[in-house]
């Protein structure tokens, strides 16, 4: 039984787009239209180079802000306050998802590459805002995006997140390889899996998932 696997599990660590809303709803590519413009403007080359940067900068440092950073010295306030201006008018609340979470036992936070204004918002068009205990974002990572190392550790010391009794939800299957290797249980949130030895489970709707979970528990309360 899954559940028994997350049993010892107190610390619920959620990514944000693509995992605490289905990819179908295409969120994120606002923000893919935003970055590639922004790129555009920044650099002054053309969109189809600034696609390749992006893909590039994605690809060898996680983010294109992290390339963008590291390789162009860009200051990552304007970008990250204009790429995250989107319209979140597709999302929806997810009444079920929300009952989930909050009935999941110990400390739950959200852990994002975007901002956590950002977050926010997301949230509460989920139906989501108050669930989580806190929310991280790449500025409290120092910029640091994942799935680099010293993203999580700035993260988790902040946070407090004891990786032996803690579990992380993500959708980029790159970003669990640290979670793994720092002994957290691993969850790949998307519709097909990819099998790889730092993930431990993968599922394709959150919601039924994490109800797996919290009607064990709830069962084994009432013993």
């Amino acid at each position: 039984m899954v559940a028994d696997l997350f049993s010892h599990v107190s610390h619920w660590v959620f990514d944000l787009d693509n995992t605490l809303y289905p990819p179908r709803v295409r969120l994120f590519d606002q923000i893919e239209v935003r970055m590639t413009n922004w790129v555009m403007e920044e650099l002054g080359v053309d969109r189809a180079e600034a696609d390749r940067l992006r893909h590039k900068y994605w690809r060898e440092h996680g983010t294109t802000l992290a390339g963008l950073m590291r390789e162009h010295g860009v200051d990552p306030g304007p970008y990250l306050h204009d790429v995250h201006d989107i319209s979140f008018d597709a999302l929806e609340p997810d009444h079920d998802l929300a009952s989930h979470i909050a009935n999941l036992p110990g400390r739950k936070i959200v852990y994002t590459n975007g901002t956590a204004p950002y977050a926010e918002q997301v949230l509460a068009a989920r139906g989501l805002s108050g669930m989580f205990d806190a929310v991280y974002g790449v500025e409290h990572a120092d910029f640091h995006p994942k799935p680099d190392r010293a993203a999580f550790d700035t993260v988790f010391a902040r946070d407090g997140v004891k990786p032996d009794i803690a579990a992380m939800f993500e959708d980029d299957p790159r970003n669990l390889a640290v979670p793994h290797e720092l002994g957290m249980k691993t969850v790949h949130v998307a519709p097909d899996p990819e099998p790889a030895d730092h993930i431990h489970h993968h599922t394709d709707d959150l919601t039924a998932f994490l109800e797996r979970l919290v009607e064990a528990d709830t069962s084994d309360q009432k013993r």
